[in-house]
């Protein structure tokens, strides 16, 4: 008889298995869970979610004026403050918790810098059906921490960055929240069939576990779980009793009805 296929399945990539990238002579620095075709491992059923770094730079740095097309672009501040500027005429600062967002449509160029002592920050790409958004006009914007809905369920808080009453509007289908767990605490989340949960640890310790499966993960800073749902499932996330376990998780759709470039 053949084993009952497990529901969910978890997969977990600590920092040195991501890839890596630089820029402006190494000031800015990028870890990237979810790197472009090439870079890193492959992760499998991410659907439209395309690309996912984690930079840091200490003190200025600056990523010149360069092109985009297609992609809906999302720059999250983690520290510090993020500087943004655009060939559609748009010039903006973001601190941490806020969030710059292109959709950038039949084409924009932008620059980017970090800005002051220290910062983090990601940027998230999100492929929608990039034959009809590269005709479409590109658009900018930008989202201050305080524009985005919070909600707090048994101790847990949780941060709608995309969807769930928060502004960040785009077409991938995406939902992203910016998860803290308090110490000792545990978070439960279910998750549909075809659908895939990414996450990245961005401070703390603690285990992911598919509720039906005794066995445990451990979550440490920057590593990037994937849990992808063949069937109807949930996970619960420990906190360590030591310190609070923050995470940034996106849910996708593992697949979609419009072919997707990791796939052509």
């Amino acid at each position: 008889m053949n084993p009952i296929a497990k529901s969910l399945n978890i997969t977990i990539y600590p920092p040195e298995d991501q890839g890596v990238g630089e820029f402006d002579g190494g000031r800015i620095t990028e870890i990237k869970p979810l790197g472009f075709p090439g870079e890193g491992p492959g992760v499998p059923h991410t659907g439209p979610l395309f690309y996912w770094a984690w930079a840091t730079a200490k003190g200025y740095g600056k990523i010149g004026l360069h092109p985009h097309r297609a992609f809906e672009i999302m720059s999250y501040a983690l520290a510090g403050e993020i500087g943004h500027y655009d060939t559609m005429g748009n010039r903006s600062r973001v601190k941490a918790g806020g969030a710059q967002v292109m959709q950038t449509g039949s084409g924009v160029s932008h620059e980017e810098e970090t800005i002051g002592e220290y910062t983090e920050l990601f940027q998230i790409w999100f492929e929608p059906n990039l034959k009809e958004t590269v005709r479409q006009t590109p658009t900018y914007a930008e989202f201050r921490p305080e524009d985005f809905p919070v909600e707090v369920r048994d101790g847990v808080t949780l941060k709608h960055v995309i969807g769930n009453g928060a502004p960040v509007s785009i077409l991938a289908e995406a939902a992203m929240q910016d998860v803290l767990i308090p110490s000792g605490h545990e978070y439960r989340r279910g998750l549909s069939a075809s659908r895939t949960l990414a996450m990245v640890v961005i401070d703390g310790e603690g285990t992911l576990s598919d509720e039906a499966d005794s066995a445990q993960h451990d979550l440490e800073p920057k590593y990037f779980a994937v849990v992808h749902a063949r069937n109807t499932g949930s996970i619960a996330i420990q906190a360590e009793q030591a310190v609070p376990l923050r995470i940034a998780m996106i849910e996708v759709p593992a697949e979609v009805d419009y072919p997707l470039s990791r796939e052509q």
